[in-house]
C-alpha cells in the first residue's frame, strides 16, 4: 500500500504569527490548555521542549477515561517547525509546519503513522479530534491577542 496511506494530515490559515503559535508549543502552560480534542485536559508530567526532551502527560477524557502519553521533541525549529515521536501506541511522527503568509500563518499538521494498518484504525477518530485541536489552538491564542 502507499505510504500516503499511513499518514493524516491537516492544514489550516490562523491569524496570528509564527512566532505565537510556536509559543503556544514551546509553553507547557498553553499547550496543556489546547492539546487534546475537545472535552480532554491534560497533566503534563515531564516536558522538555528542546530536541530530544521528554514530554510525557496524561489526558484525561470527557469519558472519565485517562490516557497516558509519551513522546520525544525529535526536532524544533523557532517559529518554523515542531516535530514530535509519539512513542507509545499508536506510533506516529507528528510534524507541525509554521510558514507566514499575509494574514497569519498557515499551518501544516502531518502525522505519519507507523504502518497503514494503525492510520485506517484510529483516521475516524484522528481526523475529527486534529480539527479540534487546532479549534482549541485558536481560541487560547485569541484570548491572549
Amino acid at each position: 500500500m502507499p505510504v500516503e496511506e499511513s499518514v493524516i494530515f491537516t492544514s489550516r490559515v490562523l491569524p496570528f504569527s509564527p512566532a505565537a503559535i510556536y509559543a503556544a508549543f514551546s509553553s507547557p502552560e498553553l499547550l496543556a490548555q489546547w492539546w487534546g480534542p475537545e472535552g480532554f485536559t491534560n497533566i503534563f508530567e515531564v516536558f522538555e521542549f528542546k530536541a530530544g526532551g521528554q514530554w510525557r502527560f496524561v489526558m484525561h477524557g470527557p469519558d472519565g477515561k485517562d490516557y497516558a502519553n509519551e513522546n520525544v521533541f525529535a526536532a524544533l525549529e523557532q517559529d518554523r517547525m515542531v516535530v514530535v515521536e509519539h512513542v507509545c501506541v499508536p506510533l506516529f511522527t507528528l510534524t507541525v509546519k509554521l510558514t507566514a503568509v499575509t494574514n497569519g500563518t498557515e499551518l501544516s499538521w502531518v502525522q505519519v503513522f507507523a504502518d497503514v494498518e494503525t492510520a485506517q484504525a484510529v483516521r475516524h477518530i484522528v481526523e475529527p479530534a486534529n480539527e479540534q485541536n487546532l479549534d482549541r489552538l485558536t481560541r487560547v491564542l485569541s484570548k491572549l491577542a
